[in-house]
């Protein structure tokens, strides 16, 4: 079939979804609009603002909150779609949902919480996989670019951690599928991430590039198990990750995503993978440095084979230089894959309208389940009795750390376990050595630990101040510990060997903290499992 120079170039565009902003000016959305009108741009990937996308947050911009996020963002989309010929495929990174890029919107538990889950509660990841469809049908969006399909086997990791369902293989890959079948099931697209496995690295590939030393073997017998697992279950798309395999590339250190040995001979025709395959972000330093001409890098990104270029920054420049590149056998191959997703999203017969209402009733109630059966005991709770007696006499008292004492935990403990309450908040506000002297005359301290960020930098911006207080409190009292955040941050608390209790309760949400209250309360034994292993000191 002869096809001319223009309708070829109106293919290409297809392949490009640069990145759009919910919070940009005016300016920034007109020319947006231009790339969509002037080059048939496939579809567009929603950041929150130009602060926190990729890579940027490292030049340490504000990043301004907008209460109005998502009546901007539905106002957006409906205004691309308007000018689009072909509609255009709007996707998201929402792993535990558009609150990850939008506020005010509903928020569900990290994978690392629902890693926590049992296996024969799987369900609820299902439900979790199937209400985050809904928030973004909502919305007017049809791709959600998760979930993580990562064996986080690093515990240094500076960026997988808490977004991966842990380091047992099948329940990442379990896990995996059923979030995947949950969204699925609304009619949003899934994506895994992040070919062939982000786990095992010690670097942040948004600033530089990572290197597995695996063997091939090796990833199959590890890494590629939950990618495999998803392709037997028909994953609408695998996101290649900005990360070296040496082993599949002669030894030498390219990434992933410009690789033809890792998506064409092992994905494609080792693996048998024949749907979409999407790049990770093409603005992440480990490959946006690599080419000084525009266009090179989508040129080489889509030469390795990804059909679809993920923030491509080069997009008039990428289309002309797979034009001139590129076969139109390999052109009509990805357009063909892109169209096939359009339509199971059911947006080519032009109904790419919003549909329902975000629903936070429903959130909460999922979350409280999970809650229910997320909770991990660590050390064994039966000294939970202690708590009962020392208040008898006068003994107890309790310590928020990152949380006033008006938290949700405390508030439902003091139902039946009234004692005095002592908080730190910050450095600013909070006096440690004043704390550390009104603690001295009890004998039993119950400690509610709100981890300040999900990401391991600068211990999770746990002050050492606290870190020296917790180490004190827990040599010189009976300390019972309930930790709400991130299970990592666990090997940085000195002496936490000596606890007597030990709770993780991953999420801060109410949900979570109520329900680690009752439990406490109730003496409920929780059922949550650790998703990764953990040495306390």
């Amino acid at each position: 079939m002869k096809i001319t120079a223009e309708a070829l170039r109106q293919r290409i565009g297809q392949f490009f979804f640069p990145a759009v902003f919910i919070n940009d000016t005016e300016e920034n959305i007109q020319e947006t609009e231009r790339l969509i009108k002037e080059h048939n741009i496939g579809g567009l990937t929603f950041f929150h603002s130009r602060a926190s996308a990729a890579t940027n947050y490292e030049s340490k911009k504000k990043v301004v909150f907008n209460d109005d996020s998502y009546q901007k963002i539905k106002e957006l989309i409906v205004r691309y779609q308007k000018v689009a010929s072909t509609p255009l495929l709007i996707s998201i990174d929402a792993e535990w949902g558009l609150a990850m890029r939008i506020e005010k919107t509903p928020q569900y538990p990290y994978a690392i919480t629902l890693g926590a889950l049992p296996e024969n509660k799987s369900d609820l990841v299902f439900e979790v996989g199937k209400q985050i469809g809904l928030d973004l049908k909502a919305a007017g969006i049809q791709y959600n670019l998760s979930p993580l399909a990562d064996i986080n086997n690093n515990p240094n990791n500076p960026v997988i951690g808490y977004r991966s369902f842990g380091e047992n293989k099948e329940k990442v890959a379990n896990f995996s599928v059923e979030y995947l079948n949950g969204m699925s099931e609304v009619g949003v697209l899934g994506c895994l991430k992040h070919f062939p496995g982000h786990g095992n690295t010690n670097v942040d590939s948004h600033l530089g590039l990572p290197v597995l030393k695996e063997t091939l073997e090796e990833l199959l017998e590890n890494e590629l198990y939950p990618f495999i697992k998803g392709i037997e279950n028909n994953v609408d798309s695998i996101m290649i990750g900005h990360l070296a395999v040496p082993s599949l590339n002669d030894g030498k250190d390219t990434s992933a995503t410009l690789s033809k040995a890792v998506i064409q001979d092992l994905l494609r025709d080792k693996l048998g993978y024949d749907g979409l395959v999407i790049s990770d972000a093409l603005n992440m330093h480990s490959v946006s440095k690599l080419y000084e001409t525009k266009g090179q890098l989508e040129w080489e990104a889509f030469n390795a084979g990804n059909d679809i270029l993920c923030f491509a920054e080069n997009v008039p420049e990428g289309i002309e230089a797979i034009f001139r590149n590129a076969s139109p056998d390999r052109i009509f191959k990805s357009h063909s894959r892109i169209m096939k997703a359009k339509e199971k999203a059911g947006i080519l017969s032009g109904n790419t309208a919003a549909s329902g209402e975000l629903n936070f009733k429903k959130a909460s109630e999922l979350n409280l389940k999970i809650a229910q059966n997320a909770i991990t005991t660590i050390v064994d709770n039966s000294n939970l009795e202690l708590a009962f007696e020392s208040q008898k006499k006068n003994k107890l008292a309790k310590l928020s750390l990152y949380k006033n004492t008006e938290n949700t935990f405390f508030k439902t403990l003091n139902s039946e376990l009234k004692s005095p309450e002592f908080s730190f908040e910050n450095l600013e506000v909070s006096d440690i050595s004043a704390i550390k002297k009104q603690l001295e005359n009890f004998e039993t301290i119950l400690i509610s630990l709100f981890v300040p960020k999900a990401k391991p930098a600068n211990n999770f911006e746990i002050n050492d101040e606290v870190l020296e207080l917790l180490s004190d409190l827990l040599q010189t009292k009976k300390c019972i510990v309930y930790v709400f955040g991130n299970p990592y941050a666990l090997p940085i608390i000195p002496n936490l060997k000596k606890a007597l209790g030990l709770v993780e309760a991953y999420q801060d949400f109410e949900e979570f903290q109520k329900t680690a209250a009752i439990q406490f309360l109730d003496k409920i034994s929780s059922k949550g499992i650790l998703p990764v292993n953990i040495d306390i000191q």
